[in-house]
């Protein structure tokens, strides 16, 4: 499976940015409110889903202004179809963001992340706050399935590449597994029992999985998602927001939480090392290696900033937003044979 760029279908219909500059390469986006020393308003307007440029190493708003922007995704196979995760529901363009609209109806609201069967367009899952929905038309009309989950809340999922009928997903009491495109769910026993605040697969080895938990801390699974062990044993207790896999080594790993900074592994796991030192806060809330600069990982501290190492954490650099609280940092990229 080769993954491939759309930063062309976004960056040419939105911003007009020259298609042979953007062709190879993925484009990262952040989700945030900009909490601090937020000014009385009932639509945070310096808010929301952001793109960052390689041309010019900013951020470029895209989207609508929503309160609780959380997540975006974008169609793999029709790649101007892009949806967005918010606090009121979940809104689509099919026209690479030149035009928005609201696609769920009022008994859907706060959902935290979305997922597209990268073979299937019509199929789009969604993770919410009360549950799991699932549309088989392309996002016209949505469903709850939420059949064996124990706990409605969910955060995170991943659509396996391999069986686009599996899907991994991320809740309040573990990691669940559905064999039936999320009509219904088995949870996998030993994963964590508390709540999966985010989950990543690696590019180069899709057998190797990482969860972040809350209060659980770090959980690796080296057989396609089916077991788990716990890693990171200074981390044993926190609560986990990020983590990331290396997109070339699967041995190169982060993780980061609150009040734990950030750490990284080059071992596979079995040993961690404290990177925090230079960042201005040790509440850390997302992670992600860079899919188009793989020696860079990006870091997001609470209302302090986002921040980017080239040299495995020894030394950081000034990503902007300072006093924003991030809730998702990622990339977005069609996928191809």
């Amino acid at each position: 499976m080769k993954r491939t760029t759309i930063a062309y279908f976004i960056f040419v219909l939105v911003m007009g940015f020259s298609p042979l500059e953007a062709e190879e390469e993925s484009t990262l986006f952040i989700a945030f409110a900009m909490t601090k020393a937020q000014e009385a308003s009932s639509i945070p307007t310096d808010s929301g889903i952001y793109l960052r440029s390689e041309k010019d190493n900013s951020w470029h708003r895209i989207g609508p202004v929503i309160q609780s922007m959380n997540s975006l995704a974008v169609d793999p196979s029709a790649p101007a179809t892009i949806f967005m995760a918010c606090g009121n529901g979940i809104v689509r363009s099919k026209d690479g963001g030149e035009t928005w609209r609201m696609v769920t109806g009022w008994r859907e609201s706060d959902f935290l992340k979305i997922a597209i069967d990268p073979e299937n367009g019509d199929n789009i899952y969604g993770t919410s706050v009360w549950g799991f929905h699932l549309s088989r038309d392309g996002g016209e009309s949505w469903t709850s399935a939420n059949k064996g989950l124990n706990e409605k809340y969910c955060r995170t999922i991943i659509v396996d590449h391999r069986n686009q009928r599996r899907l991994v997903l991320g809740t309040g009491d573990g990691i669940y597994e559905s064999r039936n495109g999320g009509e219904s769910w088995t949870r996998v026993r030993s994963s964590p029992e508390s709540a999966i605040l985010r989950m990543d697969r690696s590019l180069n080895n899709p057998d190797l999985w990482i969860a972040g938990s809350e209060g659980e801390g770090v959980y690796l699974s080296a057989n396609d998602g089916k077991s788990w062990r716990p890693v990171a044993e200074t981390l044993s207790e926190a609560n986990v927001y990020g983590v990331s896999l290396h997109p070339e080594n699967e041995n190169r790993m982060a993780a980061g939480g609150w009040s734990e900074g950030l750490w990284v592994s080059n071992d596979g796991g079995d040993s961690w090392e404290d990177r925090s030192s230079g960042l201005p806060s040790q509440n850390v809330t997302a992670v992600v290696f860079d899919e188009n600069h793989p020696d860079r990982l990006w870091v997001s501290t609470f209302e302090e900033g986002t921040y980017y190492t080239d040299d495995d954490g020894k030394t950081w650099k000034d990503g902007d937003l300072y006093g924003a609280y991030v809730f998702d940092l990622d990339f977005v990229t069609s996928a191809k044979e």
